[in-house]
């Protein structure tokens, strides 16, 4: 197939892209060029400003595919112009929504594709649910040959899923736990959660490449498998060989207390249990089944992070927010101790 990816070398695009360069797919790539040092030789990169429509529709002039993949396009006006340039030029288009965009709260922790999307927590969820009802209100009016695709966390070998982090990603999370120091748990840490390894993904994703019964429906992609917050950060520290030292902080407290937005990824997103029935992918894409455990894919991920010093990015302030809020915590509980 000839296939192009708006993107493609994200967490989640990276291991699509190589996937398919492997499967021997006529891939193109249309970014500004960034990891281009880590594509495949096959894969040809496309370099542009995709929000340039006018520069983008000059690059792909008399150019057409089987598949386009968005990676990229997070509000309504770039997926509007994502059907200008490719309304007639592809035969699928696949968009990568959000898993966060379902029904918050929930009112069945179990997860299928009807499950309502609804989020007032979070903009960036609204923003994904408005794209999916233009892109289904073009396939609808316009035979828009459109596919929706809902990642959960996905995570890949350059850094460890978390509930809390700031903004330099989970490094200071680790780093806090190899010093010794405590790190945040949001809830009490029990409530499921859902991790997919990026190569679990990819394989689900390539299934639906062309794929005449994924046109004009929505698909989740996530593991099976579903573990705790607790588990999560358990599993880091004894990969890195550290005790656990964790302060658990009430998730609203940590939302109304953070310059980081928590109300969205936390209240809108991972302090909810959430268990994914993936039935309408397995039907979709026979054989699909994630086969990276969560232990299996955190372990890796810290090792690599540890043998690459440029994975290794401080974050200052995220530390001193994390001493910040427990000396709080700790405080407020000697005062009601010692009264």
């Amino acid at each position: 197939m000839k296939i192009l990816f708006i993107g493609g070398t994200g967490t989640i695009s990276m291991a699509i892209t190589r996937l398919l360069a492997s499967q021997g797919h006529e891939l193109y790539l249309f970014n500004r060029g960034s990891r281009s040092t880590e594509l495949p030789e096959n894969v040809t990169v496309i370099t542009g400003d995709i929000n340039n429509e006018e520069e983008a529709a000059a690059a792909l002039k008399d150019m057409s595919f089987d598949v386009v993949g968005e990676f990229i396009g997070f509000v309504p006006d770039q997926v509007e112009r994502d059907f200008r340039l490719f309304c007639g030029k592809t035969k699928q288009y696949i968009y990568i929504s959000s898993a966060s965009a379902y029904q918050k709260p929930l009112s069945d922790h179990r997860i299928t594709e009807s499950t309502p999307l609804a989020n007032p927590y979070w903009q960036y969820s609204r923003d994904k649910i408005a794209c999916e009802e233009f892109l289904m209100r073009m396939y609808r009016e316009r035979g828009f040959p459109v596919t929706i695709v809902r990642p959960s966390h996905t995570y890949d070998e350059r850094s460890v899923p978390l509930g809390v982090h700031g903004n330099n990603g989970s490094w200071q999370v680790i780093k806090r736990m190899i010093q010794g120091k405590p790190v945040i748990i949001h809830g009490d840490g029990t409530s499921l959660w859902t991790i997919t390894h990026n190569s679990d993904f990819a394989k689900a994703y390539a299934g639906l490449c062309g794929n005449i019964h994924a046109i004009g429906q929505a698909f989740h992609i996530t593991s099976d498998e579903s573990v705790t917050w607790n588990q999560i950060y358990r599993i880091i520290a004894d990969t890195l060989g550290v005790q656990l030292m964790a302060v658990h902080v009430p998730s609203e407290f940590l939302a109304e207390v953070s310059d980081y937005d928590l109300e969205g990824s936390l209240i809108g997103d991972k302090a909810c249990t959430v268990v994914f029935d993936n039935s309408k992918i397995k039907r979709a894409v026979p054989g699909f089944t994630a086969t990276v455990r969560a232990d299996q894919g955190i372990r890796a991920a810290i090792e690599n992070i540890l043998a690459h010093p440029e994975l290794q990015k401080d974050d200052p302030e995220f530390d001193q927010w994390c001493d910040k809020v427990i000396s709080a915590i700790n405080k407020a509980k000697e005062e009601l101790i010692n009264g």
